[in-house]
């Protein structure tokens, strides 16, 4: 089975949702700096990949994001338990039963899964009529806390990160499957191809800058940050699945979209049920890697 699946699993598991993406950039970060690249964390978080070109004056930007969907502690609960915010466009009937891990600001991690409050069938007769919202979502945190002080007693504070197991599985027919394939299926791939440049020798038409953004799923990411020399803007992220889409599984998905003074469009990898259990086939991934290749070594067109 191809690497690439084992490096988006990599990065699957490094808990990394909007607003707390350090880990993740510090992976990136050290990997591409061990292949020889030069990097510069902006102001913001994110990272700046400079792959030198022929030609420095027209350059290109292509950006993906490691940051994922999670939530914040809204609340302490009387119960002990914790109350909601969520970090990103989602619903929370994506997230019910899910395990996941809080992070303190002091730096200790606490297992949990998050419930209806009314989960039990046999107390609660007519639960599934209960909305799934801020008011009946809670996490259940694995240690022993009956009130709101026994909680905070252990070190967690409103504020404290959320991140959700990922639950990533590769399977011999080829699929990956997982939370936060969008957007790490594409920060793979860049991975991948800056490898792949590297061992080849490989030197690219026009000077590149691949932005890693830590904030994507919140609403910003590489327009705060790219030079005024760029004038082709490629966002490597997901096609989107569903009725009335033309995307699948096994093709790579091109999206057209306006941006700046830049010639700028969209394409990735075609994931199945965005924003919950996602899922994607190698062959997506490899026809997203092929164009993507090949998008680099291209000439801009005057």
């Amino acid at each position: 089975m191809s690497g690439i699946l084992e490096t988006i699993k990599t990065l699957t598991e490094i808990n990394s949702p909007s607003g707390n993406a350090d880990e993740a950039i510090n992976y990136v970060k050290n990997y591409v700096e061990d292949l020889g690249y030069h990097t510069k964390v902006t102001n913001k978080g994110g990272l700046l990949i400079t792959v030198d070109g022929t030609n420095e004056n027209k350059q290109r930007c292509i950006t993906a994001h490691v940051d994922t969907l999670g939530a914040m502690v809204k609340e302490i609960k009387e119960n002990g338990r914790l109350a909601l915010d969520l970090i990103g466009g989602f619903h929370f009937n994506a997230i019910e039963g899910e395990y996941c891990e809080i992070q303190t600001q002091n730096g200790q991690t606490f297992s949990g899964t998050i419930c209806l409050h009314e989960t039990s069938v046999h107390v609660y007769k007519d639960n599934h009529n209960i909305p799934r919202d801020k008011e009946h979502m809670e996490v259940r945190i694995d240690e022993i806390t009956h009130n709101a002080q026994e909680t905070k007693d252990l070190g967690i504070e409103v504020g404290d990160f959320i991140s959700f197991d990922p639950r990533t599985v590769i399977t011999q027919s080829g699929f990956i499957k997982s939370r936060h394939l969008d957007d790490k299926a594409s920060v793979g791939m860049i991975l991948e191809l800056l490898k792949k440049l590297k061992n080849e020798g490989t030197k690219l038409p026009h000077t590149t800058q691949f932005y890693i953004s830590n904030n994507e799923e919140i609403g910003y990411g590489a327009n705060s940050s790219i030079s005024e020399d760029i004038v082709e803007f490629i966002a490597l992220d997901m096609g989107a699945l569903g009725d009335g889409q033309s995307s699948n599984e096994y093709t790579v998905s091109i999206c057209a979209k306006d941006g700046s003074d830049i010639r700028h469009g969209l394409f990735g990898a075609g994931i199945e049920s965005s924003h919950a259990m996602e899922r994607t086939h190698l062959d997506s991934i490899n026809a997203t890697q092929e164009l993507l290749y090949a998008y680099c070594l291209s000439p801009i067109n005057e």
